[in-house]
Parts: structure tokens; sequence; C-alpha cells
């Protein structure tokens, strides 16, 4: 009888020795398998957020530069006459050959002014030190600082909040490119409800600086603000609802001829966060670096980067853990198995069967174990690799906020992490926590890389436990 249906006819006989076996295979196994899954969902998930994060880039006035300027002014004047730090705008021409670079998608046009109320009453927030609309004690400002914020953008989608869903459009629609020199603009709800003004609405405004001229605005869009008034306006600032948003070209007319095709800042959302160090490269090579600087932001990629990379760590650890005791538990049952068959494995010697053949049996016996052990690891596997896989990106992600809460702590404010007026482009979603999720799918691929781990631990167990076989003498098993 050949040893391929001796292993047949002995997993059949022995049930509950069989039974044993399988459920011991299957139980690693299906640890094993769960490692593969969160390792590979891992690896997917990192490439998805390289297209999905994405990375930006700000093009916006040299600061450092600007200071520096400043200071050496300070120390050739006078002490009476004050230096003033001047930022220079950036050009559009500029921003259009940014944009025209590889790798380079949409990008946010930012340009930010205030003006006064004409036809309309500001929202007022009541503190403690008196109530705040425009100027202290409630007062309307006349001076260059206005009672209501302009923030001129590209398109409101490609904004922060709006990006963030931190605000939301309410009633009619955002702030988009065909709205280029227009004067629509999208409004605040609470101020909105306060003048009863709705979408196709007038309202007049009165600039703050030049001729100081009134212009009337149509309204668009009515969006909800992104936080509550009482936990944002202090003191000295002008309540949140007080802010409109419209194209950047109104908000540059407001500001003075001066500003004509000019911004505070144009974001550039980089499609291939990898590629971001020799976007920027080639980004500097086309401004004035004495008058601009370009900044990197791919703050939300590197997060998920690092919290994956952590994950298909601790998966890699758990498939190689798992293996080495799966190996070891396997062979001391094999290793118990064989010495229950000594006189069979004496008998079959004395037969002139070869050594060989008996440790093939064995395997074979074992590789109908592993077949029936798979078909049970592939069913519970992915139960088992969401269950872990959900912890895993739950605990990475505290973790991950903590971290950047304790750095945002520390780095809050640094130039280059915002854009003018508090609004980035389209990657300043990069400036929220990023938790990517494990999408655990059990494929073909996988489940013959779980077979050809599972008969490796197989054979590596059978090995360990036959070594005593190859020692046995067929006449002293016999007497025995």
């Amino acid at each position: 009888m050949n040893f391929i249906k001796r292993a047949g006819l002995n997993v059949w006989a022995k049930k509950g020795r069989s039974l044993l076996l399988i459920l011991v295979s299957a139980a690693i196994l299906m640890f094993v398998l769960a490692g593969l899954l969160i390792r590979s969902a891992a690896v997917k998930a990192t490439n998805q957020a390289k297209a999905d994060v994405g990375a930006t880039l700000t093009l916006s006035a040299n600061r450092q530069a600007a200071f520096k300027k400043m200071s050496q002014s300070s120390s050739s004047t006078t002490k009476r006459s004050r230096p003033k730090l001047t930022l220079t705008p950036v050009k559009l021409s500029d921003a259009t050959q940014i944009a025209k670079l590889s790798h380079v998608g949409s990008y946010n046009v930012t340009s930010s002014t205030s003006v006064n109320a004409k036809s309309y009453d500001t929202v007022s927030t009541s503190t403690g030190m008196g109530s705040s609309g425009g100027g202290p004690g409630g007062m309307k400002s006349t001076t260059s600082s206005g009672d209501t914020q302009i923030n001129g953008v590209s398109a409101t989608s490609l904004t922060s909040d709006f990006s963030n869903q931190k605000s939301k459009i309410v009633k009619g629609r955002g702030i988009t490119s065909t709205d280029r020199n227009t004067n629509h603009v999208v409004i605040e709800k609470e101020l909105a409800s306060q003048n009863d003004l709705s979408v196709g609405d007038t309202l007049t405004v009165k600039e703050t600086s030049g001729s100081k001229d009134t212009v009337k605005l149509k309204v668009v869009g009515i969006y909800r603000a992104s936080s509550s008034s009482s936990s944002s306006a202090g003191p000295m600032s002008t309540d949140p609802s007080n802010t409109m948003y419209t194209s950047y070209t109104l908000a540059n007319t407001f500001k003075g001829s001066k500003y004509a095709n000019t911004a505070d800042s144009v974001t550039f959302n980089v499609t291939a966060p990898s590629q971001v160090s020799s976007v920027k490269k080639s980004g500097k090579a086309l401004i004035n670096t004495s008058k601009y600087t370009l900044s990197t932001n791919d703050a939300s990629y590197q997060t998920v980067k690092s919290s994956m990379a952590s994950v298909e760590s601790f998966a890699n650890k758990i498939v190689w853990l798992v293996a080495i005791a799966g190996t070891i538990i396997l062979a001391l049952i094999v290793i118990l198995m064989i010495r229950e068959r000594r006189f069979e494995i004496g008998v079959l010697l004395s037969l002139g069967e070869a050594r060989w053949k008996i440790v093939a049996q064995f395997l074979t016996e074992m590789i109908m174990v592993l077949v029936v052990a798979l078909v049970i690891a592939g069913a519970g596997g992915k139960l088992v690799g969401n269950q872990l896989g959900a912890q895993l990106t739950k605990q990475t992600a505290q973790t991950t906020q903590v971290t950047q809460m304790q750095s945002g702590g520390q780095n809050g404010g640094q130039p280059g992490g915002q854009s003018a007026g508090g609004h980035g482009g389209p990657g300043s979603r990069t400036q929220s926590t990023q938790q990517a999720k494990l999408a655990i799918t059990v494929s073909a691929v996988d489940l013959a890389e779980l077979g050809g781990f599972g008969l490796a631990i197989m054979f590596l167990s059978i090995m360990l436990a036959s070594g005593g076989i190859l020692r046995l003498q067929p006449k002293k098993v016999l007497i025995e």
C-alpha cells in the first residue's frame, strides 16, 4: 500500500486526533491570516492616502525676509520713525506658472480684507467686557479695520472650513470660479437671519481704504459658520458671523487698484505626495525667493503613513510570532503522535518501507488536515482581522491625535500653517487628524499565501518530529 493511501486511511480512522489537529491548525492559520490581511490592508490604506489626502504647497510673502529688511531699516532710521513690516502680495502670474507643473492639481487663491456695513447691522457678541461688533465697545470701526471680514477665494469648496465640513452651505451656493469679477457674496446664517436677508437680495458695504466708496453685493449663498460666536469672538474681535466669502477679485478691489492680479497667498494641491519635494524645487525656480516663500504641508499624508506603518509593523509581528508559536505547538503534537505510533513505524520499517516514505506519510496526513483548516481559517480570518484592525487603528488614531495636540501647542502660529485670513487651499484639510480605515478583504492571493505559510509550518513540524524516526531500528522497536 502506498504512503498516500495509508495517510488517508489513518486520518479517517483516527477521527478524534484528526479533529484536534484540524482545530489547532485552524486556530494558528486564522491568526496568521488576520496578520496577513491587516498588513495587506495597511499597505492599501497607505497607497490610497497618497491619492486621497495629498499634500499642499503654499505660495506667500517671505515674512523672514521682510522682518530682516525691517530690522535693517530700523537701525538706519531715527528712533521717532517706526519702520513698518511690508509684505509683497503674491503675483497671480507666478501662481499660474506653478500651477502648470506636473503633479499640481487644483489651487486656491486667497485674498482677505475688511469693509464696513452700510445697509445692514453686523452681529454683535456680548462679553463680560462689553460687546464686540467691529470695534471696541461695540462701536463700528470707520478706520482701515472694518466691521465685516471679507475672505476672497477662488472657490469656497477649496477652503479648509468647507472642505472639512466645519462650515456648510445651507441655502443657495458657494463661491466658484464663475464668480470672478462679480459682486457675488456668501454670508453667514446668523447675519442673514438678523437682517432678513436671503439668496438673491442685495446689501451695501463701504470700503475702508482708498476712495471709501459704497459697493452693492448680491447674496448668492448662505452658510453656517464652523463655530459659535460665544466661543470664538473675543472682546476686541468681530463675530465670526460677520465673515463673508467673495471672489478674490472683489476682495482685491476693496483693497485698492494696486492689489489687482495679486493674492495674500495661493495654495496648490499636489496630487502625488511623494513628489512634493520635486514640485517645491521646481516651483522655487519660478519665483523670487527674496520676496516669496513656498512652504510644504503634507502633514495628513505623513500622519496616515506613520499610523499605517505602525499597524503594518504590528501585523508582521503577529504573522511571525504566530508562525513560530504554531510551529512549536504542532511539532510537540506531532512528536506525541509519532511516539504513539512507534509500533506502526517499526512494522513498516521491518517490511522494508523507506524511511522517507514514512515521513512523507506523516506530511501527507498533515496536508490533508491543512486543507480543512484552511477552509475554516478563511471563513474566520476576516472576522478576526476586522476586530484586530479596528482596535489597532483606534489606538493608533488616539496616539496620533495626542501627539498632534502636543505638537500643535508647541508649534501653533508658525508661518506656513495656514494662508492669509486663516483659510487654506485644497489641501488645508491636512490640518485635521486623518484616520485611515482598513478594508479587510480575503482574496485568492491571501489564501495562497496562507497556504504557503501553513505548508511551511507543517513541514517544519514534521521535520522536527521526524528526527527520531530516522534513528529507529525495526528489530528493537518490535522487541520492545
